[in-house]
């Protein structure tokens, strides 16, 4: 009984950052998938990976472009 529900690992593996095809970071504690290169935070919604950079959070507090 898990407020948040598990994203397949086997998706984690192949998902990359829509902006710079780069590979993303799980953030377990936060639900998100965090791309270093474009600094943004892609959330997880339901399990579901939000994979829109209109819906990702900047990691620089500036609003994603």
């Amino acid at each position: 009984m898990t407020e948040t529900a598990a994203v397949d690992p086997k998706l984690l593996e192949i998902l990359v950052c829509p902006l710079t095809k780069c590979p993303l970071r799980y953030d377990v504690a936060r639900q998100e998938l965090i791309s270093d290169k474009a600094r943004l935070a892609y959330p997880i919604r339901d399990g579901i990976p939000i994979m829109l950079v209109e819906e990702a959070r900047s990691l620089d507090g500036a609003a994603a472009q």
